[in-house]
């Protein structure tokens, strides 16, 4: 039954994953080819049932680290919830706030995001139904991918493109802030001239000022840009609010929405045109549903997105995003860039993603590869 399962052990794998390509963000590279993609995934035991859940360390995006992540579940998460009931994801969250506490916003969401995506899979596999049917919506079967372009010369581009509409990708998403003006608009355009219909939108991840964030929206506007995502740094509500009343094309919000408090802040203050909807830094797919919800009882455009995850935490943000009948293409760009060696059990063909059927999260975890692949990241 599942009210009797109750958290017996959680234990943390730092694992090296194969990288297929780099990336980069304006704070820096995400991922580098040749180099492993560092991930770090969560075992939660239950009494004999295991679920498993994901964290992804970049630095370049947010504070923690793949150190920082493992000592934080080792340490303090795990401590504060063994013997809870694994049903109880209101109580877990509150002990996690408890052993760290908010800042400004959430503490340490990757961390805790990990946690609470292995109990969401404990629970769905001790009942045998997918985590949508455990939650009672499903909206979608299957999420539209877009693919990303990042970091290259606008000479690059067409290349990029190329490969991605090969691969059936027909929706396109673009890192700016990584240049300049200038050049950040010559790659917009390149990607413009390459796919003059397709649906795209980018993502300066905080890069720029409101000033020329207002400037730039104009370019992208006359380039068909649906989406500009994060312009501004994330507490910058007055630059937000300014933005969101002079720019042609919506302003998405990511880094600003870590908790859901921080969403109603923003609704509060007229400041926002879309919320977008990301498991890890939300803290995991308890705090993303409760953001999720408030988005949609305000009126606020959801939209999707991820944080180069291998295929569990890809698995969880279907789940999401399919709850609530996301339908706009979504930025879930870890099979673009990472190989998820350890994983199967999710679908992806010419950029659509099915929303898995099995239960829990719908992944199948070889541990005995995951157990190969870690590393001590402490030595």
């Amino acid at each position: 039954m599942v009210q009797d399962l109750t958290i017996e052990r959680i234990e943390t794998f730092a694992v090296a994953l194969p990288t297929l390509r780099s990336f980069g963000v304006s704070g820096g590279a995400v991922a580098v080819a040749g180099k492993p993609s560092v991930r770090v995934l969560v075992k939660v035991s239950a009494d004999g049932v295991s679920g498993w859940g994901e964290a992804t360390p970049i630095p370049a995006w947010t504070y923690e680290t793949t150190e920082s992540i493992v000592t934080t579940i080792d340490r303090y998460l795990a401590p504060a919830v063994l013997g809870r009931p694994c049903w109880d994801l209101d109580g877990v969250t509150a002990a996690f706030d408890r052993a760290i506490n908010r800042g400004f916003t959430i503490g340490s969401p990757l961390a805790k995001a990990a946690v609470d995506m292995a109990l969401h899979d404990v629970l769905g596999k001790a009942i045998g139904v997918p985590v949508s049917t455990l939650w009672g919506r499903r909206r979608r079967d299957r999420i539209t991918l877009g693919w990303m372009v990042s970091g290259q010369t606008a000479a690059e581009v067409a290349d990029c493109v190329a490969e991605g509409r090969a691969l059936g990708y027909r929706a396109f998403k673009v890192k700016i802030g990584l240049h300049g003006e200038r050049e950040d608009l010559a790659v917009v355009r390149a990607v413009r001239e390459a796919e003059p219909d397709a649906p795209l939108w980018v993502d300066a991840n905080q890069a720029f000022t409101t000033d020329s964030a207002l400037r730039m929206a104009h370019e992208l506007a006359a380039l068909g840009v649906t989406a500009f995502e994060q312009p501004l740094p994330a507490n910058d509500i007055v630059g937000l609010r300014r933005l969101r009343g002079d720019s042609p094309i919506p302003v998405a919000l990511d880094e600003s929405l870590r908790h859901p408090s921080d969403l109603a802040t923003f609704v509060q203050l007229d400041a926002v045109d879309v919320a977008i909807a990301k498991v890890q830094r939300s803290g995991g797919l308890t705090l993303s549903l409760r953001l999720c919800s408030l988005a949609e009882d305000c009126g606020v455009r959801l939209m999707g997105s991820g944080l180069t995850d291998s295929d569990l935490g890809l698995a969880a943000s279907l789940h999401l995003f399919a709850a609530f009948g996301i339908d706009t293409p979504v930025d879930l760009n870890g099979r673009q860039f990472v190989d998820s060696v350890y994983a199967s059990g999710v679908q992806v063909t010419g950029g659509i993603a099915e929303v898995p059927t099995g239960a829990g999260l719908g992944v199948e975890v070889d541990e005995s590869v995951v157990r190969q692949l870690a590393f001590d990241p402490l030595s």
